[in-house]
């Protein structure tokens, strides 16, 4: 149960004493489905000089403030309040409100009013409206929190992935620059084809991450449309295949004539090629690389099954989160952003289904996708 401080400043004995033995036996939920109560210790103060040394000596979470004080005003309070930074949500009590005032005190900073005289349930009403406001604001400043950190890990993670291919081409630039590759047309024709292979890793990055953001954000234009899932497999193994047949991988579809599903069908082959390229690059020499779609129970199941090196199962777990890349020695230097599978799970969300692996180190890995419709 959380304990929230209240500071009640009332130049009238019997009206601090009557709020603390109301707020000290309340309790209220900051929201109807919260299962977790809140309640109040009460602190008090009758002049608002005294109240300004305590808040300086610790914040309330909670300030009921009369208006009409000996010495500083409740507009004075509610002024140095504002100029010492100081928060607090302020509720005023007063008898003689008027428009102007009431105006001046929520300039000041006033979140609420109290009317005098007011009932214990008038009080409670006020305090459970201040309560939830203050939920409200705290779960403000939590996402708020979390965004700043998302956006840091982000930064971080993209000034990384991008920091040692930048290196790379500046090290095959300086080569040429001074002259230290010499001048056999094939020496400098295998620097620039290095040099290519990383602009190509740092452009497939560049596009991850926008496709990611675009889909997190819900703002990725979508062309849905009668598709044709074979045909976005077929597509997507002619794209992979001179990488296949260069390690002498075989690929192998098992799929119905036809495939049918409304969606987008640039997204259908953001997954395939995914899916397709992941179980060509990490699949073992002469290996094989099947990839079926079926359906079941109103979804479209496609699975890419491959002959490589597997994953263990902490591994796989962690597979579809954003920038994860399983690195050992047998994948040290397979190329990737750790975002294409992340992709791939957030469009099957958008479709209704997900995805998920199945593997076994040294005996290769089955990755399974389900779309509805």
């Amino acid at each position: 149960m959380e304990t929230l401080r209240v500071l009640v400043v009332d130049d009238e004995t019997g009206m601090r004493l009557a709020v603390a033995r109301v707020l000290n036996t309340y309790a209220v939920r900051p929201d109807e489905s919260d299962e977790h109560a809140v309640n109040f210790t009460v602190d008090t103060a009758e002049t608002g000089e005294a109240a300004l040394e305590m808040m300086a000596a610790a914040t309330p979470d909670i300030l009921l403030l009369d208006m009409k004080l000996p010495g500083m005003s409740g507009l004075d309070v509610l002024r140095e309040i504002r100029e010492r930074r100081i928060e607090t949500l302020t509720v005023m009590i007063t008898a003689y409100a008027t428009l102007e005032t009431a105006i001046e005190a929520t300039k000041r900073g006033a979140h609420d009013f109290l009317p005098k005289p007011f009932t214990p349930e008038d009080l409670r009403v006020a305090i459970r409206r201040v309560v939830r406001h203050l939920a409200v604001q705290r779960e403000a400043r939590r996402l708020a929190e979390e965004k700043r950190q998302v956006r840091f890990q982000f930064i971080t993670v993209l000034g990384h992935e991008l920091k040692a291919p930048l290196a790379a081409v500046e090290g095959y630039l300086q080569i040429l620059k001074d002259g230290s590759a010499g001048n056999d047309p094939a020496v400098v024709g295998r620097i620039v084809d290095r040099a290519l292979v990383r602009t190509e890793g740092m452009r497939k990055l560049i596009v991850d991450l926008l496709n990611m953001t675009r889909i997190e954000s819900g703002r990725k234009r979508r062309d849905l449309a009668p598709a044709d899932l074979r045909e976005a497999a077929v597509a997507a193994i002619e794209t992979a295949a001179p990488a296949a047949a260069a390690r002498g991988i075989a690929i192998h579809l098992e799929a119905p004539e036809r495939a049918p599903l409304v969606a987008d069908r640039g997204e259908l082959d953001i997954i395939f090629n995914n899916l397709i390229s992941n179980a060509v690059k990490y699949n073992r020499e002469h290996g094989r690389v099947t990839i079926a779609v079926d359906r079941a129970d109103g979804l479209w199941r496609l699975r890419v099954s491959d002959t490589g090196i597997g994953l263990a199962p902490e591994d796989a777990q962690r597979l579809f989160q954003d920038f994860v890349r399983i690195k050992n020695e047998q994948t040290r230097t397979i190329p990737g952003t750790g975002l294409g599978l992340s992709i791939v799970k957030k469009l099957a969300q958008l479709y209704g289904g997900d995805a998920s692996v199945d593997s076994q180190p040294g005996a290769g890995s089955t990755f399974t996708v389900t779309l509805k419709g």
